[in-house]
């Protein structure tokens, strides 16, 4: 390629109109782009900074409410740990009374079944010397007879002492 000397001076000329007709075309295209991309970009980038602000702000919501409920349930816990604690409080109560009442009861009805006891063998006792007085009575009156009688000598004396004696202790 060969240039000539005025072709180059013709390539690098610029003029006004070419100059005006540039900048027309440069704001043109501005105008467009700004129209068609920067209005529709920037509507994006506004919709999507307004969810991240919305996002941000339901997660601080969150956050807030998850500690609001973290300090109910908290609250909750410690109150019912500590009702917990009365109940079992109130039933170890309840069970040492009924154990004291069960105690006393038994110790009661222990001390009827003794007295009753007691009761039942002093009559046994009484009905066995009323008994062992009868015999006693009717060995003294057998020998009595016996002795009147017999005239007694001192052998049968003797003899019927030691008959008495011995029904007696069999008795």
């Amino acid at each position: 390629m060969h240039f000539a000397a005025g072709d180059i001076t013709d390539f690098l000329s610029i003029d006004l109109s070419t100059i005006i007709a540039t900048w027309c075309n440069l704001l043109i295209l501005f105008l467009v782009l700004k129209h068609f991309l920067f209005k529709p970009v920037n509507k994006v980038l506004d919709s999507r900074k307004e969810e991240v602000a919305k996002t941000y702000k339901e997660a601080d919501d969150a956050k807030e409410n998850a500690k609001a409920m973290e300090a109910e349930y908290s609250t909750k816990l410690a109150k019912a740990k500590e009702e917990g604690a009365q109940i079992v409080k109130e039933a170890t109560k309840k069970a040492q009374q009924r154990s004291d009442e069960i105690i006393v009861d038994a110790k009661q009805e222990a001390k009827a079944i003794v007295d009753n006891a007691h009761d039942q063998i002093e009559r046994e006792k009484k009905i066995a010397i009323n008994e062992i007085k009868d015999e006693i009575t009717d060995i003294a009156l057998g020998a009595a007879a016996a002795v009147v009688e017999k005239e007694v000598s001192t052998k049968d004396n003797e003899r019927l002492i030691e008959s008495f004696i011995d029904s007696v202790g069999d008795l």
